[in-house]
């Protein structure tokens, strides 16, 4: 454990102990594999056949990764994570949704929650995720460089004005907004939006953030490609820097249509990449960064950054992130330490957050190394806590 991070007693402050209790029994099933793999299905399946499971879900693995249904039931955690200085990012994590009230739906939330952000100190930014904005299809469509029929076209037009008018919220509230980066074979399309955003919204400071997701191996050349653009027009980049959340489907879907994987080799090589990012985020002017990492080194390495840059520790173009429910050892030591911490905190309906919740499940089991970690601080704080 590293020795900034090590502090259990800080890292689990708010916590009670049947939370305790609670959070240990969860990383001990995900530990599990085959464990993972059948509560997946059968989760699902009840779901599906509409069973009354939603009270025992809420009341174990939604609550430990989620902040609650609607974003007032989350005021109470964003609260108790605030005594500690620890913000909160509100995500509104409904995936997988097709029509244009459902899009419209998810922006208006968005709206909603930059609101919110102007009146909380609690919550420095406000989140979405381009398929919340737009259907898939017309994203890939126009990745891959198809043309789009004249309804497409009007259908688009609807998706960038989403963005627009999201974004000029944003200006106009002075509130930093988020855009998470999500499959690569659509990811194109949301960046070019993005970029036309920035131009936009970005002249005076950084108002609007991209994602990088650092497990592809082109990111530090698009990177430093869009470095220039935005010197050469005279804006502000802000960027969120992640390593990546697709990986397992990315390398089947490569594997599958026989193109190069777009994903770096081994995880030493998105580490890398994920470093060097850090190092070009922080090295060049004109720039903010949101480093999203639950790595130990990654974390140490943009302190040492900062302190070498003359960068405060509460600088507003510096912040970590974490999720909600996970690497607490990091978050809080980092943000008893000065620094600008912030944990992503989804909410939405149980059953439309199952996809979200899934997800963290099976990240948890394929990461090497990340669950033993969680279990390993939990025992040694239950055995502070006893003696």
């Amino acid at each position: 454990m590293n020795k900034p991070f090590g502090n259990t007693e800080i890292a689990f402050a708010i916590k009670s102990d049947s939370e305790l209790e609670r959070a240990y029994f969860l990383f001990k099933m995900i530990q599990n594999e085959p464990l993972v793999r059948i509560g997946t299905a059968v989760t699902n399946f009840a779901l599906n056949a509409h069973l009354p499971v939603e009270k025992l879900i809420r009341s174990t693995v939604f609550d430990h990764f989620c902040g609650g249904v609607t974003e007032e039931d989350c005021m109470s955690t964003i609260d108790k994570m605030y005594t500690k200085k620890v913000h909160s990012v509100l995500d509104y994590s409904v995936e997988g949704k097709e029509s244009e009230e459902q899009f419209d739906n998810a922006m208006n939330k968005t709206l909603k929650i930059i609101d919110f952000a102007k009146e909380k100190k609690s919550i420095p930014f406000a989140v979405f995720k381009p398929t919340g904005f737009g259907r898939f299809e017309i994203y890939q469509k126009l990745t891959e460089k198809k043309e789009l029929s004249v309804e497409e076209k009007k259908e688009w037009n609807t998706v960038v004005k989403r963005y627009d008018t999201v974004c000029k919220a944003a200006y106009d509230k002075d509130v930093p907004l988020l855009i998470d980066a999500e499959e690569s074979w659509m990811q194109d399309a949301a960046d070019d939006l993005i970029e036309e955003m920035m131009q936009r919204y970005n002249k005076e400071k950084v108002i609007v953030y991209s994602t990088l997701q650092m497990y592809r191996h082109d990111r530090m050349d698009y990177l430093k490609d869009f470095y220039k653009r935005a010197q050469k027009s005279n804006f502000y980049i802000g960027m969120k820097i992640v390593r990546g959340a697709y990986l397992e489907k990315e390398r089947e879907r490569a594997e599958e249509k026989g193109y190069k994987s777009p994903i770096c080799i081994d995880k030493a090589t998105t580490d890398k990449n994920y470093n060097d990012a850090l190092h070009f985020m922080l090295e060049n002017s004109k720039l903010a960064v949101f480093a999203g990492t639950h790595n130990e080194e990654s974390s140490l390495l943009l302190m040492k950054l900062a302190k070498k840059h003359g960068i405060n520790k509460d600088d507003a173009r510096l912040w970590f992130g974490q999720l909600y429910g996970m690497s607490d050892h990091i978050s809080y030591n980092l943000s008893n330490n000065g620094y600008n911490v912030a944990k992503y905190l989804p909410f939405g309906p149980v059953r439309d957050v199952m996809p979200y919740l899934i997800r963290r499940a099976e990240e948890n089991t394929s990461v090497a190394g990340q669950t033993s970690r969680e279990l390993k601080l939990l025992k040694a704080e239950r055995k502070r806590r006893k003696l």
